[in-house]
């Protein structure tokens, strides 16, 4: 009796679905999807390119990753999460389309997010509009001398790297560049209620592009240099205004 010959089969690559099954405790319930559309009908980007959350999650279970790659709808999801809280059996669909964004070769993703992610990496302040410490401690002072001249806010202060302040305060990148006059109202809220707090010199912009770019090391990093600054400076409450 002849033996049947061993076939040696491909291994199957990791699907979307897997990956994030792997990822997320209880698989993010990935499996319990009912279709009822209730993510669909929350989402602010249902109906771009033909497509929306539920769609995705019925491609992903069946699947469909070549087309999941090849959608442009992963970068008009804002991972704003709406669909997470919206949905009876919980389904994590971000993390879904984060690995669907992962998946794009990184100089072919969105223009704009990738170039506000490599700002941020060229400088320690990690601002999404390249803002160097010498500059952002110029604008501040500047617009503290204006606020100044104002009754009541004389004595107020804006300080930067201040060892031991109880806050440490980020802040929207493009407002020290493009509007700063945007800071000072948070600023007299701070001084009215007498605050301790301080930006830092380092790590003080307040967005990641890089989480949404789905870049990994560049999203911790710019993560981490700002932990790394508030505790240096022994901050107790990590203060964020994104």
């Amino acid at each position: 009796m002849a033996e049947e010959p061993l076939v040696i089969k491909k291994k199957k690559e990791k699907s979307f679905k897997d990956i994030v099954m792997e990822k997320l405790p209880d698989g993010g319930n990935l499996n319990a999807c009912l279709t009822c559309g209730t993510c669909a009908a929350g989402c602010p980007a249902t109906g771009l390119h033909g497509m929306d959350p539920r769609k995705i999650v019925r491609m992903a279970a069946l699947g469909m990753d070549e087309e999941l790659k090849q959608t442009p709808w992963a970068w008009m999801c804002s991972m704003c999460t709406r669909c997470v809280h919206a949905c009876p059996m919980n389904v994590n669909i971000p993390q879904l389309i984060f690995n669907m964004r992962a998946s794009w070769p990184r100089d072919q993703r969105p223009r704009g997010i990738l170039r506000s992610c490599d700002a941020a990496l060229s400088t320690d302040t990690c601002s999404a509009m390249g803002t160097r410490e010498e500059d952002f401690e110029f604008i501040v002072n500047d617009v503290l001398e204006v606020i100044r001249e104002q009754p009541g806010f004389e004595d107020m202060q804006a300080p930067i790297d201040k060892e031991g302040a109880y806050f440490f305060l980020n802040q929207n990148s493009r407002e020290p560049v493009n509007e700063p006059e945007e800071l000072g109202p948070l600023w007299k809220i701070l001084h009215m209620v007498g605050a301790d707090w301080t930006y830092g010199s380092k790590g003080w912009a307040a967005e990641n592009y890089c989480m949404f770019l789905a870049d990994d090391d560049a999203w911790k990093h710019i993560t981490e240099m700002s932990i790394r600054k508030a505790e240096e400076l022994g901050c107790k409450v990590f203060l964020n205004t994104e």
